[in-house]
């Protein structure tokens, strides 16, 4: 029987297919032979704002155990920073929480949503390949948190959708393009 400290754990799946497979491509395309000055992914943020949760103290548990389970590590609470009278906002309330993947897990959850989550979409065509910032960063958002298979649907009370950010290296949106194209992720075909 391994131990905890003897066990070797496989490195995630996109992250060996990034190193073996999109590096070459993507040097070869652009032209460069310095490998680090390739686009990669630097991180990802996956942010929920649960405005519900001003009246309901509940949504925001639930919502924060959703994106835990999702994240495979436990979310920041996000608290209002200024008051808001039109949105009965006070400074200090919970209003969203948010998680931060870095390193293999956040190779192991861009593997999961490309091939898991997304497909799971109902009439999915395709994320739009427009949400870029002008930075190289891309922002996509979903409606439900139930597309990804680590929520059980019989225990959720209400959907709740969140911002899914990916940050990358590049300041070119082009070239984070490519790098994500690459990755698998299925942008709507017509543009870009």
């Amino acid at each position: 029987m391994a131990t905890a400290t003897t066990e070797k754990h496989a490195p995630p799946r996109l992250l060996e297919r990034y190193v073996k497979e999109i590096v070459p491509a993507l040097a070869k395309k652009f032209g460069r032979e310095n490998r680090l000055s390739l686009p990669r992914l630097a991180k990802i943020v996956l942010n929920m704002g649960v405005g519900k949760a001003l009246q309901d103290k509940e949504r925001m548990k639930q919502a924060a155990e959703h994106l835990g389970l999702i994240a495979g590590q436990r979310p920041q609470i996000m608290k209002a920073k200024s008051a808001v009278s039109a949105f009965r906002l006070r400074e200090g309330n919970e209003i969203g929480c948010r998680v931060t993947l870095r390193g293999k897990r956040m190779y192991e959850f861009l593997d999961r949503l490309i091939n898991v989550a997304l497909p799971r979409i109902r009439d999915f065509r395709g994320v739009n390949p427009k949400s870029f910032d002008g930075n190289g960063n891309y922002s996509m958002g979903l409606t439900e948190q139930l597309v990804f298979p680590e929520i059980d649907p019989d225990k959720v009370t209400f959907t709740q959708g969140m911002d899914i950010t990916f940050v990358t290296s590049t300041r070119n949106d082009d070239e984070a393009r490519e790098l994500l194209r690459a990755f698998g992720m299925p942008f709507r075909e017509g543009t870009k």
